[in-house]
């Protein structure tokens, strides 16, 4: 009866274009598991539904489906929670209880429906590592627990049972390993639960630092650590985030949340697991307040700082969400993204070296927020000669530098007379405003676009 709460889940997704930001893509489908954790609620990973348009799910060795939808859900921790309001739905299925974080070379047993068949699938492991790793879909570092049973393509999802309890949540696999899988562990979906009775989108916190490690020695002496100091430099503060007016660059952070911080950047987490001092962030939500010690100029400084969102210069992975983008007399102008990155095949290597030291690098301040830049230019009699201008940061509007898109879009809309853009490639592109606003209807409607702008700039 354990396994009858493992679910299949089926979900058509519409992914938009951030070529052509006013579109979406061609509608697909795919499919994944999930485990029933309340009347009605199936507990899944945020990728098997994300961007999703319609959902289904089907029982084990049930040929009937029934209608989903999205409950809650966290792209951070990779976890969602869908709904099945169908009185029947529950019928001879058995609630799945979430257990506690597994210990090393615990057997487990991976549960759900990968492809190569329509029938649920169990398969078992033993519990290789617990530590921080990136999850490719929100490219935060959490913790996870990678165990060393295969997940493939439908299992992802799905519940990985130690005995009775769910002590994970299928989600990744290591490309250049076999038979490695990563699960999101138990205590993040603990807190996703808890939280998930609140709000409907449920974010992990964080400190909105960069830091180096200090394990040379000279480093050390220079910033006045003890023999028993230990530590990592904060490098960067970004504007707007959690340590920000708080913490300062060059503050040695030798504690957070009551664990001592090593050399290498790491915590002795729950005295059990060595792993990077960022696995903190998901024993907490945002809004939380957070205890942390450094050394300032040789001096220790208790502070708390209230935890707030992850918020990069060059934002992440957006689901659900619309592209921004604003369209001036063919001048496509977009707001730079993981996602627009992307859109160039092996985008680590291919994308332009600007884009990506902006990613890799880029803090965001308070005189620059966002980067906006100047996508493509469709063809018209307005900007002649501009066509072949492309992926330019805009580093200049009439000599103000735009802190971020909307301030770029206010600026542009509110101009009289000439506009000149000036790229960060030395670019100088100068308009008329009165020609392009007689122009804009008509580009609009010539290329099809519903409007000059993305929704979340109609209002300016």
């Amino acid at each position: 009866m354990l396994y009858s709460s493992v679910i299949r889940i089926f979900a058509t997704t519409l992914e938009v274009d951030y070529d052509n930001p006013w579109q979406s893509d061609t509608p697909s489908s795919g499919t994944g598991s999930g485990v029933v954790v309340g009347s009605g609620k199936i507990l899944t990973g945020a990728h098997v539904v994300a961007n999703s348009t319609f959902l289904q799910v089907q029982k084990a060795s049930d040929p009937n489906k029934f209608t989903a939808q999205i409950l809650s859900i966290c792209h951070d921790s990779d976890l969602a929670i869908l709904e099945v309001k169908e009185p029947n739905f529950m019928e001879g299925i058995c609630i799945a209880e979430i257990g506690d974080l597994p210990s090393l070379q615990d057997r487990v047993t991976v549960v759900g429906y990968p492809i190569g068949g329509r029938e649920i699938s169990v398969t078992e492991g033993v519990v290789s590592r617990i530590e921080v790793q990136r999850y490719s879909h929100s490219r935060r570092h959490l913790l996870a627990v990678t165990v060393d049973a295969a997940i493939n393509e439908g299992n992802s999802g799905g519940p990985v049972f130690k005995e009775d309890k769910v002590i994970g949540i299928a989600f990744q696999t290591l490309k250049a390993a076999e038979n490695i899988g990563e699960l999101v562990p138990s205590n993040l979906i603990h807190r996703f639960i808890k939280k998930s009775q609140d709000v409907s989108i449920v974010k992990v916190p964080h400190l909105g630092i960069r830091t180096q490690n200090m394990e040379n020695p000279m480093l050390r002496s220079y910033k006045k650590l003890s023999s028993t100091d230990s530590g990592i430099l904060l490098t960067t503060v970004q504007y707007g985030g959690s340590a920000w007016k708080t913490l300062m660059p060059e503050d040695v952070l030798v504690e957070i949340d009551g664990y001592k911080i090593a050399n290498n950047g790491t915590i002795k987490y729950r005295d059990q697991y060595r792993t990077m001092y960022e696995v903190v962030m998901g024993d907490h939500f945002v809004d939380d307040e957070i205890s942390l010690k450094v050394i300032r100029q040789g001096n220790y400084l208790d502070v708390n700082v209230v935890l707030k969102e992850c918020a990069p210069l060059i934002p992440f992975w957006s689901y659900d969400n619309n592209p921004t983008y604003f369209i001036y007399g063919g001048l496509v102008f977009q707001k730079l993204c993981l996602d627009y990155i992307a859109t160039w095949n092996k985008w680590w290597d291919k994308a332009p070296v600007e884009f990506l030291d902006l990613f890799y690098s880029g803090v965001r301040t308070e005189e620059r927020q966002e980067v906006v830049i100047l996508a493509q230019v469709l063809s018209d009699e307005v900007n002649v000669g501009y066509q072949n201008i492309s992926n330019e940061v805009v580093a200049f509007v009439n000599d103000t530098r735009p802190k971020n898109m909307i301030d770029f879009v206010t600026i542009m809309t509110n101009a009289k007379d000439t506009i000149t853009v000036k790229t960060s490639g030395g670019r100088i592109i100068i308009c008329d405003a009165k020609q392009v606003s007689q122009a804009n209807k008509r580009i609009v409607q010539n290329y099809h676009i519903n409007g000059d702008r993305s929704l979340d700039l109609i209002d300016i």
